[in-house]
């Protein structure tokens, strides 16, 4: 149906792209707030014109769901469906920082084909093909296998009063590194307890399940992608054995934050 190692270049040369205006080899770059608060930079903006002049040329009959792309709802049309997040992390790419990653997947009928995320500043790529695997650098990834939540993992810089029996490990902007390290058994657990996009997630989520990573939201409920609200509230990658104690010990916090928003 596709040619992955055609997509894998677009996705390589959108990370080159973004490593020509990454400001960590001292390049300016134009930084504004969007709606919201969030940041974004020309740099996002032109890979994400790239990725969607190449990957529409790539495969013309797939939808096109993007975080700098204004939604158009006749993606709900068709089967086929890019998830694009351009610059996942823009916050660290912005600060010259190498937790940043381009983040591509094909979702079919609601889940995901293919996940590609090129790091560069890392010098890593990562990807995943249902029911393939999943690789970085061409290694085959396989996830954290831990069997308690105490001691787990954690990427993040800092651990509410509640999760101080969890590990802090390094932690980069990106939210799709941050689960693509459950998938290298780098991270026991990664958690969001907020609305999230599609796009933040499509990629990684199904290179850390085929890599044997559990993947949920936060709630412990399966992931779709392609719904007409492109949200889900919250995500959790994790050990597998350690899924059910996370979720329930997530499960108050979860609900009272998803109620509130």
């Amino acid at each position: 149906m596709i040619d992955r190692a055609r997509l894998e270049a677009i996705v390589r040369e959108a990370g080159r792209l973004a490593m020509a205006a990454w400001p960590g080899h001292g390049h300016a770059l134009d930084v504004w707030d969007k709606h919201g608060g969030s940041p974004v930079s020309a740099a996002d903006l032109a890979v994400d014109r790239f990725l969607k002049r190449e990957l529409t040329t790539l495969l013309p009959s797939a939808g096109w769901l993007s975080e700098e792309t204004v939604d158009a709802p006749d993606r709900l049309e068709g089967g086929l469906i890019w998830l694009v997040d351009p610059i996942d992390g823009t916050r660290d790419f912005i600060r010259g920082r190498t937790g940043w990653a381009v983040s591509v997947a094909l979702v079919s009928a609601g889940r995901p084909l293919f996940g590609m995320l090129d790091a560069p500043a890392r010098g890593e790529f990562w990807h995943g093909e249902a029911g393939q695997g999943s690789w970085r650098n061409g290694a085959r990834l396989s996830a954290s296998r831990r069997a308690e939540l105490p001691g787990a993992r954690v990427p993040a810089h800092a651990l509410p009063r509640a999760d101080a029996d969890l590990t802090l490990v390094d932690q980069p902007n990106s939210i799709a590194l941050r689960i693509a390290m459950v998938a290298a058994d780098e991270a026991d657990l990664v958690a969001t307890l907020r609305w999230g996009n599609e796009w933040d997630i499509g990629a990684a989520a199904l290179i850390a399940r085929e890599a044997g990573a559990a993947v949920t939201d936060a709630f412990g409920q399966p992931l779709a992608y392609n719904k007409r609200d492109p949200r889900a509230f919250g995500v959790l990658a994790c050990a597998p054995a350690i899924h059910g104690a996370a979720v329930e010990r997530l499960a108050g916090r979860a609900k009272e934050l998803a109620q509130g928003d």
